[in-house]
């Protein structure tokens, strides 16, 4: 695993069991699956307002994305404490499941490219 992917898995880990210990849950398959799909939820619906097809459009464009990098950073903080407790190593997986990609074609220099941002052209990013 990486070192970075480490160091955040680690650091998930320590903040799921104070969130544990805070609330008294018991960490269980429903409890991880169930917060999954509860943070992909708000993502959607953060990134549905930002495109203006949700409840909420109106608010400051800055909010907004604000809003979208706090949900898909739950998003991110719960898949870690999952693959923590189901002992994956995520970088390993990641590597082995999305690096053979890479490997298929070793002579093309890898791009490099602005990240999306769902964005229109000519959109100010935050």
């Amino acid at each position: 695993m990486s070192p970075r992917l480490t160091d955040l898995q680690r650091d998930a880990a320590k903040v799921g069991q104070i969130y544990a210990e805070s609330f008294g849950i018991d960490r269980d398959a429903a409890f991880y699956l169930g917060k999954l799909t509860e943070e992909l939820g708000e993502l959607t619906a953060a990134t549905l307002q930002s495109t203006g097809r949700a409840r909420g459009a109106e608010q400051d464009p800055e909010v907004l994305r604000r809003n979208i990098e706090d949900e898909a950073a739950d998003l991110l903080g719960f898949l870690l404490l999952f693959a923590d407790w189901q002992g994956i190593d995520l970088g390993a997986a990641f590597d082995r499941k999305w690096g053979r990609y890479l490997d298929r074609d070793t002579t093309r220099e890898p791009e490099t490219r602005e990240p999306e941002t769902g964005h229109s052209p000519g959109a100010s990013s935050v």
